[in-house]
């Protein structure tokens, strides 16, 4: 049952199911298109991407690790207004982000991992939970971004 439970959830992390995959997603957003500015949006679909990454990352370490020290909230978590994204950068978040989902997809499946206990550093979290908080998170912003990208096109 519990292997059950740890593949649903790599599933759930990785392909999402009922909404858009990540890779589905940057596979077909042209890069060159990752800085421009959408009227009315106060953001570039780099600077939602690299938002992702961050938050990922942030709860992929928090996590794992107790001397993790989380960033400043909200403004930790999303690049400068003013800081554009490149192809280049578009492609460094991707491979970041990826990183990243891919380590708390091993997290999640690693037998030795206690989905259900709270975790010791912090306030009532659970590895499940967690898990759940980046699927979630990265599904709400993929649907922004297949938005901002039909805009854009």
């Amino acid at each position: 049952m519990e292997d059950k439970l740890r593949e649903h959830l790599r599933y759930l992390l990785r392909d999402g199911g009922a909404h858009l995959s990540f890779d589905d997603f940057v596979d077909d957003f042209p890069a060159d298109l990752c800085s421009r500015q959408i009227k009315e949006l106060p953001y570039t679909a780099w600077q939602v991407l690299e938002h992702m990454r961050l938050a990922q990352w942030d709860i992929l370490e928090f996590s794992r690790d107790a001397n993790h020290v989380s960033p400043e909230f909200p403004k930790g978590y999303w690049p400068e207004k003013n800081e554009l994204g490149t192809p280049q950068r578009w492609q460094e978040t991707i491979e970041r982000f990826r990183q990243d989902l891919k380590e708390m997809e091993e997290l999640v499946v690693n037998p030795d991992t206690n989905l259900y206990d709270k975790i010791p550093h912090g306030d009532g979290q659970t590895v499940l939970r967690e898990a759940l908080l980046v699927a979630d998170h990265n599904a709400y912003h993929l649907g922004a971004l297949a938005v901002m990208a039909r805009l854009l096109k």
